[in-house]
C-alpha cells in the first residue's frame, strides 16, 4: 500500500473540480457560437456527457483505460465496476479512486469536444449513442496506449503530459470525420449561421483557461515543482495563442476581434498540453504562439476543402493537438523528461519518431473507429434531425424548451432570422468562413 501523501491528495481533489468545471465551460462556448435556436441542445451535449460518460467510465471505461495491461492495447476488467478502486495509493500517493475521479474528468470532456462539429444538426438519441460507443473503442484504448503502465506507445517512450493526443488530437480527428459523414448544415455556406452571444463564447473561454490549469498542472499528481511548471506554461501558451491569433486576424481582415482572441488562446492551451511538464517556459511562448498561427490555418481548411465543422473542433482541436505533440518532441528538455533524454533540440531525434509515429497512429485509430460508428449509427437510428426539424431548431423540436422565452412566459421558440448572404470575412470562425 502506498503512502498517501495530504499535499498531492488536496491538489488533485481541486484540480478534478477544476477539470470537471471546464465541461460546463466548453458548453458556454460553444453555445454562444450557434443559432439561439440551438443554444439548449448544444449546452445538452456537454451536460449530457457528464452524466453519461461518468456512468460507462466507472462500469467499464476506467478498466478499459488503467486496468492491466492486454498486449499494451487496452486494459483488463479487473477495475471493472471500481472492483479494487479505493482510498490505497496503488503505486501513488493519492487514493485510487480520485486518480479515477481525475480520469473521468478526462473523459467526459474529450466526446464533448466532437460535438462542435455535429452542432445543429444530430439526433440526440445518436448522439448520445456515438459517445458511449466512441468513449469505449476510441477514447479509452488510445488513453490505454499513452498512459497506462504497459502501454504500447509508452513503453515506446511517447510523451503526452495532459492529453495532447489522447484527448485533443482524437476528439479532433473524430469531428472531421463526423462532420464529412453527417453532411452541411441546411443553408451552409450560402446562408449565415451566425453565433448568437459571443458574450456567452467569452465567458466560456475564461472557465476553459481557468479550469485548464487543473487538466494540466493538476496531471503532475503532484504538488510541488512539476505542477508549478506545468502552471506557468499551461498560462504562458494561452497567452501567446490569443495573441498570436489577434495578430493574423488583423493582418488579415483589418480587425482583431474578440471572438478571434478567445479561439487563439484555445489553440495555445490546447497546443501546450501535451508538452506542460517536459518544456520550459519560453519554449511555451513558441508552442502557443505557433498553435495560434497554424490552428487559424486550420479553420481556413474548411472553406477551402467544403467541409461544415459548425464550431472547429477540428481546426483547433485536432491540428493543435497534433502541432502540441509533435514540439513536444522537439522543445522537450533533458530535466524534464525520462530518463534526461530530451527532444531534438536536445540532440534526440528518436523522440520526434515516436511522437510523429503516435500522431499518425490515433489519428488514424480514431478516423477509422469514427466512421464505422458513424454508418452502423446512420443504418439504425439515425444520424440526422430531418430539414424541418433542423429549421425549427434543435432546442424545440428534440427538447420541447427555447433558451430565450420571448415576453417573459412560456416555452416560446425565438423565430428564425431571414435568411441573409454571406458577408465578406470578418471574424475568421465558421460565421466568416
Amino acid at each position: 500500500m502506498s503512502e498517501i501523501n495530504s499535499g498531492d491528495t488536496a491538489w488533485l481533489l481541486v484540480s478534478t473540480a477544476m477539470v470537471m468545471l471546464m465541461t460546463p465551460g466548453l458548453a458556454l462556448f460553444y453555445g454562444g457560437m450557434v443559432q439561439g435556436k440551438n443554444v439548449l441542445s448544444t449546452f445538452m451535449h456537454s451536460f449530457f456527457a457528464l452524466g453519461i460518460v461518468t456512468l460507462q467510465w466507472v462500469v467499464i471505461g476506467y478498466s478499459l483505460s488503467f486496468g492491466t495491461s492486454i498486449g499494451g492495447v487496452v486494459g483488463g476488467l479487473d477495475f471493472a465496476f471500481l472492483n479494487g478502486v479505493g482510498t490505497d495509493g496503488a503505486g501513488r500517493t493519492v487514493p485510487h479512486i480520485l486518480f479515477m475521479a481525475y480520469q473521468l474528468m478526462f473523459a467526459i470532456i474529450t466526446p464533448a469536444l466532437i460535438s462542435g462539429a455535429f452542432a445543429e444538426r444530430m439526433k440526440f438519441s445518436a448522439f448520445c449513442l456515438f459517445t458511449v460507443l466512441w468513449s469505449t473503442l476510441v477514447y479509452d484504448p488510445i488513453a490505454h496506449w499513452v498512459w497506462a503502465p504497459g502501454g504500447w506507445l509508452a513503453s515506446r517512450g511517447a510523451l503526452d503530459f495532459a492529453g495532447g493526443t489522447v484527448v485533443h488530437l482524437s476528439s479532433g480527428v473524430s469531428a472531421l470525420v463526423v462532420a464529412m459523414v453527417l453532411g452541411k448544415r441546411v443553408g451552409y455556406p450560402r446562408m449565415r449561421h451566425a453565433p448568437h452571444n459571443l458574450t456567452m463564447t467569452v465567458l466560456g473561454a475564461g472557465l476553459l483557461w481557468f479550469g485548464w490549469f487543473g487538466f494540466n498542472a493538476g496531471s503532475a499528481l503532484t504538488s510541488g515543482g512539476l505542477a508549478a511548471t506545468a502552471m506557468v506554461n499551461t498560462h504562458i501558451a494561452a497567452a501567446a495563442g490569443a495573441v498570436a491569433w489577434a495578430m493574423v486576424d488583423a493582418k488579415r481582415v483589418g480587425k482583431a476581434t474578440v471572438l478571434g482572441v478567445a479561439s487563439g488562446l484555445v489553440a495555445g492551451l490546447v497546443a501546450i498540453t501535451p508538452a506542460a511538464g517536459f518544456v520550459t517556459p519560453m519554449a511555451s511562448i513558441a508552442i502557443g504562439g505557433a498553435a495560434g498561427v497554424v490552428c487559424y490555418g486550420g479553420v481556413l481548411l474548411k472553406s477551402k476543402l467544403g467541409y461544415d465543422d459548425a464550431l472547429d473542433a477540428f481546426g483547433v482541436h485536432g491540428v493543435g493537438g497534433a502541432l502540441g505533440a509533435l514540439l513536444t518532441g522537439v522543445f522537450a528538455t533533458q530535466a524534464l523528461t525520462p530518463n534526461q533524454s530530451g527532444g531534438l533540440l536536445a540532440g534526440n531525434s528518436a523522440l520526434m519518431t515516436t511522437q510523429l509515429l503516435g500522431v499518425m497512429v490515433a489519428a488514424a485509430w480514431s478516423a477509422g473507429v469514427t466512421f464505422v460508428l458513424l454508418k452502423a449509427l446512420a443504418a439504425t437510428v439515425g444520424l440526422r434531425v430531418s430539414a424541418d426539424e433542423e429549421r425549427e431548431g434543435l432546442d424545440a423540436a428534440l427538447h420541447g424548451e427555447s433558451g430565450y422565452a420571448l415576453g417573459g412566459g412560456g416555452a416560446h421558440v425565438a423565430p428564425e432570422e431571414e435568411p441573409t448572404r454571406e458577408p465578406a470575412p470578418v471574424l475568421v470562425r465558421e460565421q466568416a468562413l
